[in-house]
């Protein structure tokens, strides 16, 4: 019976922390942010309905063919996990890191 319970008492206290987990929602509206790559980067970001709904890089001088993976990849990565915790392109590391960077700047005026 003490199992039981104690299994119980478990299962309610992580259902709580998942739910406490999910209650930050982002102000809807557009953002920018700058990250440091190789060089300086901006992107603009897109919240709709308290989510990430778009990202675009809007400046950057990277080396093309280096670079070009993670400019098209982490941004579609960022709306499609509603995060900026995606893995970097290999390759592209520095890259990728600025726009999750500036992303992450961006969405600081969202809170």
């Amino acid at each position: 019976m003490k199992k039981t319970i104690s299994l119980a008492l478990v299962l309610v206290l992580i259902a709580i922390s998942l739910v406490g987990c999910g209650g930050s929602s982002l102000k809807d509206g557009t953002y920018t942010g700058e990250g440091e790559g190789m060089a300086p980067l901006k992107v603009e970001v897109t919240v709709t309905d308290g989510k990430i709904a778009d990202v675009k890089v809007t400046e950057e001088d990277e080396t093309p063919d280096f670079s070009g993976p993670a400019l098209e990849q982490i941004p579609a990565l960022i709306v499609e996990k509603n995060s900026t915790d995606v893995d970097a392109v290999s390759g592209a590391t520095i890259t990728s890191n600025a726009i999750k960077d500036a992303v992450n700047n961006a969405l600081e005026s969202a809170k």
